[in-house]
């Protein structure tokens, strides 16, 4: 059997996958804030509030946050004290969360952030390395999710823990017709006049819908080996804050 994961509608093979995806980051890196508050109407910003409040860094903390290239969660929990590392496979988004960092006059050796190339179903670093792992809006990206998630559990400490937020299947009735509207028509030509990339958007759109049920990436987080998980659907389920805790 010929082993392929999805890439939005399609089924290619891994390394195919990682390229491609690689590919699409690193186009819409410098216009990806500006998509984010176009396609949310800024709501995005609410929903990352409420994630880090959930995650509570606390001072002192070290924190992972994967696939969190341009900063926007990381920011937010450095400045509740945490030591966050920002970690992103793709060095276009890392550049633009470092500058972002500048512009907020935090140097690069400030020990509150530290940026880092990281793929994360290999990270290069050791066990227990971190009280906390975050990841938002990156994990239905990551062309192997179970690895990831192994990953994640490998490098907690016990008793630390796991916060992903994921785009998800809108529970409310009739909304999906209308969510489904939205991903497939609007967001690649918003993509197309603001970012100039309508097939990047129009892969992101198709790569929510590929992405596992809310109660199925639940379970995939416990098989990695978190336990006490709990799902919070934000939105009428179109977002999900997943939580696990290694025990």
């Amino acid at each position: 059997m010929t082993d392929t994961v999805s890439f939005g509608y399609e089924d290619i093979a891994p390394d195919e996958k990682t390229e491609r995806v690689g590919a699409v980051f690193s186009s819409v890196a410098t216009k990806y804030d500006i998509m984010n508050d176009a396609m949310s109407g800024g709501m995005h910003r609410l929903w990352k509030d409420r994630f880090v409040r959930r995650v509570k860094p606390q001072p002192g903390e070290a924190v992972l946050d994967m696939a969190g290239g341009t900063g926007d969660i990381a920011f937010r929990m450095a400045a509740r004290g945490a030591e966050v590392t920002v970690a992103d496979i793709n060095h276009d988004m890392l550049d633009v969360g470092i500058e972002r960092a500048m512009e907020r006059g935090i140097a690069e050796d400030s020990g509150s952030l530290t940026w880092s190339c990281q793929n994360a179903e290999e990270l290069n670093y050791p066990r227990a390395a971190f009280d906390a792992y975050t990841i938002v809006f990156g994990i239905r990206n990551v062309t192997h999710i179970d690895k990831a998630l192994a990953e994640a559990y490998r490098v907690l400490r016990h008793g630390g823990r796991f916060y992903c937020m994921e785009f998800s299947t809108t529970q409310w009735p009739g909304f999906k017709q209308v969510y489904d509207l939205y991903s497939h028509k609007v967001m690649p030509q918003m993509g197309k006049l603001i970012a100039q990339d309508e097939e990047s958007y129009r892969y992101l759109a198709e790569s929510i819908r590929r992405f596992p049920p809310m109660p199925e990436f639940e379970k995939m987080i416990r098989r990695a080996g978190f336990v006490n998980t709990r799902v919070e659907p934000i939105f009428g389920g179109a977002v999900a804050i997943h939580s696990g805790w290694k025990i």
